[in-house]
């Protein structure tokens, strides 16, 4: 076999190969086989067929035909390899000769990882925000505290903005009762805003035993986008008090004896906090930095197809929640045409990310063990709310064991130029990651000190299936 290899553009090339028929006996034995399998003959047994028998009953042209199928494959990975190919997704293979004991020669284009130098990235320099605690968020998380223990007491007023109200409620649109809306001793924190547009001003000076009739536009349901007329009628009032902020409530809601030792802790935690998401700027913004020194073209068909999944899976998406792709982008705040341009470039985001942190696994020659694969099966395990072990064969089964390899090694890559990068905060104050692997896990917020010092999973994940190598 001989192979050529000619570059197309910066990501793809096209490979041009010959393959003597003496090369090809290997497919025509295993197509005369597989044949023989398939057909029922008289007078031979089921895959005994001769294939001089296969010859005339259905011609050498359907035994070549299956030898080529079964071949190409083969000599493509071959090619491939021998041109030290790295190539992306599937090739568009073209059979240009072949004839009965004549050479095969067919082409073969495909997408390839670009090609670039690696950037330096031995001591990027990044800011993140301080980790300063102010008093009024330890009063804050308090308050929070208080509000878990807080008492309702039922109060005979009008009800105002932060009561609870226990409502009843029904509408109509074009005069017919909509069942959607219909709802009976519906508790409800007046000011919340989180059920009916409109809703709290018409609940906002009421007593209990009156209603109020008010216009609303409904967002969901059979009449979606439709005017509907709602009629709330108020049951109760209730007024929420918070106990007194004093050693008693700290001895009831934690497990100090005095409202300083209290403090101190909550002050303690969110120092904790706040230095886990500066962990977490500096591995975003360290991996901003590194992108901002390259400019790598990228495959235009591996965007394409990751921006049609992404946008397909979106789909499914709203599709289960009831939701038109309409109504999400108003949520949004966006257009469709804005929508589109902020998916394409987060797509490009992510691959560029991919592309150059494999590259810095190659440099520097990074691997994964078992138990660092074990580990992140186990954390991505916990964010699907699955076993490790239920997760993992889905995984092997699905095929995807190669893609989370390349998480976690790309993740150690991150990790690598964050290691080696300067990270100071706004006030000119070095930041020591080291020490937050060190903080417990329970002191997180979701997965901070992965987040700091393991993989940037968010930013390859999504393209794990078109940037595979082939």
């Amino acid at each position: 076999m001989k192979s050529e290899l000619e570059t197309l553009n910066p990501t793809r090339v096209k490979l041009t190969v010959a393959v003597p028929f003496e090369e090809l006996k290997p497919s025509l034995d295993a197509a005369y086989k597989k044949i023989a399998a398939q057909v029922n003959i008289p007078g031979f047994r089921k895959g005994k067929v001769p294939p001089r028998v296969i010859d005339q009953r259905f011609g050498r042209s359907v035994v070549l035909e299956e030898a080529v199928n079964e071949a190409l494959p083969r000599f493509y990975g071959q090619a491939v390899e021998e041109n030290s190919v790295k190539a992306l997704g599937q090739p568009d293979v073209d059979v240009t000769e072949f004839a009965d004991g004549e050479s095969l020669t067919f082409t073969a284009e495909v997408d390839v990882r670009p090609e670039f130098e690696v950037p330096d990235y031995q001591g990027l320099e990044v800011t993140v925000e301080d980790a300063e605690v102010t008093d009024a968020e330890v009063d804050e998380q308090l308050d929070g505290l208080r509000d878990r223990f807080a008492t309702l007491t039922g109060v005979e007023r009008p009800a105002a903005d932060g009561d609870f109200v226990s409502i009843d409620l029904s509408a109509t649109v074009d005069g017919e009762a909509v069942d959607d809306l219909t709802a009976k001793g519906l508790s409800y924190q007046v000011g919340q805003g989180s059920l009916l547009d409109g809703l709290d001003e018409a609940i906002t000076g009421l007593s209990a035993g009156e209603s109020q009739d008010f216009p609303t536009a409904l967002v969901g349901g059979d009449h979606a986008g439709q005017d509907a007329t709602v009629t709330v009628t108020v049951q109760s009032v209730k007024d929420r008090e918070l106990p007194p902020l004093d050693d008693d409530f700290a001895q009831t809601g934690s497990e100090f004896d005095t409202l300083d030792e209290l403090r101190d802790d909550v002050r303690n935690r969110l120092d904790r906090m706040k230095k886990l998401q500066q962990g977490v700027q500096a591995r975003d913004r360290v991996l901003e930095a590194l992108l901002a020194k390259v400019d790598i073209p990228l495959p235009e068909s591996v965007v394409q197809a990751e921006v049609e999944g992404r946008s397909h899976s979106l789909s499914h998406q709203l599709e289960a929640a009831g939701m038109s792709k309409e109504d999400f982008l108003a949520a949004e705040g966006q257009s469709e045409e804005e929508f589109d341009a902020d998916i394409d470039k987060r797509t490009r985001e992510a691959l560029t990310a991919q592309f150059v942190l494999d590259r810095v696994v190659e440099q520097e020659q990074l691997s994964v063990n078992e138990q660092e694969l074990s580990e992140h099966i186990i954390r991505t395990a916990s964010r699907y709310g699955m076993g490790p072990d239920q997760f993992a064969q889905q995984i092997v089964q699905a095929g995807q064991v190669p893609a989370l390899v390349g998480e976690v090694v790309r993740g150690k890559a991150l990790a690598l130029v964050l290691e080696q990068a300067k990270v100071v905060d706004e006030s000119g104050r070095e930041v020591d990651l080291e020490a937050l692997r060190e903080e417990p896990a329970e002191e997180t917020v979701g997965q901070p000190v992965e987040a700091a010092t393991d993989a940037s999973a968010e930013q390859s994940e999504q393209s794990e299936e078109q940037s595979e190598q082939s």
